[in-house]
């Protein structure tokens, strides 16, 4: 590679939340860790620094400062998000390109090989510069032929272009850049700028045997870097096809063994890629265009990642033979989910348990194939007023293995039905105890309560009296009087 170029967004933070507030342009703003009084100030814009507002004071001092002063955070998740939105941006121009990990806003292209594209190379980082700013985004941008000095230059240009024409010239301009405009610590920075270091040149006129002991690894590596001895080749991000394929009928098809055998020409190519890839198919969009009637979307997710087209188009036939087509399909789009696999030695003694859960979760993938994702689920404890809001059904995924512990006592279990049951009001008179049952074992011997449960003023009055009834076969009922509605009703059983 001969030629490099450095694209970098100042203060790329500050650009992405203006970009979500675009009404804040003219204002001061700035980007804080926290949105709180307390809350850092990370970055500034030019209005707020014109009120004195700098990085590393906290928001309620720059709020003295100017009342008109607007915060915001931009969190990791999000940075990142944009990372790859400029990434994306940025490949129309360049097949390689590399984010710099350390810090975002900052990126390397590959410039060679571009003279049959472009007149100049002026021309293609005007034409990035265009792209960006239609994005929203103000940008520098250094071509020359080293990583460090085109990160130096782009860092010191301030929104413009700068083409270096061979490596001599990018020396001398990288060789003029201030230190304060590359990324250095603080405390560094100050310490070198006591001592009359204050550009490229100067820090590199340094002792090299001294700058390790006297500043510390990371004065040494951006010694190493400015000097060119820590070469590192370019390391551009990876950009994979879209794993998609479809089909368009002639004429609408409602027939599942067709659209089943269409599927799996289409699934048979997508498994070649994946398995180029040395990926594993972990879940499949089917995506049907109906006739006249719109859209239809079907998931299947295998108990595993896996490349077995056996194994998937059952699923694909289980879930095509459940469901109810609206109309005849016209076009057919399968869309794969993949991760990276991972090769597992096997080792020379393979225990067999006596519970194989691969052949549960293959048997769970085929209940949620044919029922839908819902059918397999599992309680998860929640806070909650009455009892039946204090659990709720997620969806199960994995069976794992159990875990048991060894109790002295086994513990009882409450057993709650979906709706309580409605029971029979109790007589004034009860000659043989209370009859909530049918048959001789039907009456109470003995109540153990109440338990009151009663609030619920922010949807509707509750006043619930909880008692555990005793039946004469031994039987333990949980039961209450709603008093509101002026009826018993029984919620559950304990076993």
């Amino acid at each position: 590679m001969d030629r490099m170029a450095c694209v970098e967004l100042p203060a790329f933070p500050l650009q992405w939340l203006l970009k979500r507030h675009p009404e804040w342009v003219s204002r001061p703003v700035v980007v804080v860790d926290r949105d709180k009084p307390q809350g850092v100030i990370l970055w500034a814009n030019k209005q707020a620094r014109a009120h004195r507002i700098r990085a590393g004071m906290r928001y309620s001092a720059g709020l003295s400062l100017t009342r008109t002063l607007h915060a915001g955070e931009v969190p990791a998740a999000e940075i990142k998000n944009s990372v790859t939105f400029v990434v994306d941006r940025l490949h129309q121009f360049s097949p390689d390109v590399e984010p710099c990990d350390d810090e975002p806003g900052v990126f390397w292209l590959n410039a060679s090989g571009l003279s049959h594209l472009y007149t100049s190379l002026r021309n293609w980082a005007t034409e990035i510069r265009l792209a960006l700013e239609v994005s929203g985004f103000h940008t520098s941008i250094a071509v020359g032929f080293t990583r460090f000095g085109t990160y130096a230059i782009a860092k010191s240009v301030n929104h413009n272009i700068t083409i270096a024409r061979n490596r001599s010239e990018e020396q001398v301009l990288t060789e003029q850049v201030p230190l304060e405009r590359l990324r250095i610590e603080p405390g560094l920075r100050d310490t070198l700028n006591k001592l009359g270091v204050r550009t490229v040149r100067a820090f590199l006129q340094l002792p090299v045997a001294g700058i390790r002991r006297r500043f510390g690894l990371d004065a040494h590596r951006l010694r190493q870097l400015a000097a060119d001895d820590l070469w590192v080749p370019l390391q551009p991000l990876r950009v994979d096809d879209p794993l998609v394929q479809r089909h368009d009928l002639d004429d609408p098809e409602t027939d599942v063994s067709r659209l089943v055998f269409l599927i799996k020409q289409l699934l048979h190519r997508l498994l070649i890629t994946l398995t180029a890839r040395q990926e594993a198919l972990a879940a499949l969009a089917l995506r049907f265009r109906l006739d006249r009637t719109g859209v239809r979307t079907e998931w299947i997710r295998p108990a595993t990642p896996t490349v077995d087209a056996r194994q998937i188009m059952n699923l694909v036939r289980l879930r095509l033979e459940a469901i109810a087509l609206s109309a005849g399909v016209t076009e057919i789009r399968i869309t794969a989910s993949a991760i990276r696999t991972t090769s597992v030695q096997q080792g020379l003694f393979v225990e067999q348990p006596r519970r194989d859960l691969s052949a549960a979760n293959r048997a769970l993938a085929q209940i949620r194939a044919e029922f839908g994702d819902q059918a397999v689920v599992r309680a998860r404890v929640t806070e909650g007023h009455l009892p039946e809001a204090r659990f709720a059904w997620e969806p199960v995924d994995v069976v794992t293995r159990p875990q048991p512990r060894e109790v002295a006592l086994r513990p009882l279990v409450r057993r709650m039905h979906i709706h309580p049951i409605p029971l029979p009001p109790r007589t004034r008179h009860e000659p043989d105890n209370w009859l909530v049952q049918e048959g001789m074992n039907g009456h109470v011997m003995e109540l153990a309560g109440p338990h009151l449960i009663s609030g619920g003023w922010w949807r509707a009055a509750v006043h619930r009296e909880f008692y555990f009834a005793q039946m004469r076969d031994g039987a333990m009922l949980w039961i209450y009087y709603d008093r509101p509605h002026r009826r018993w009703y029984w919620q559950g059983q304990v076993e």
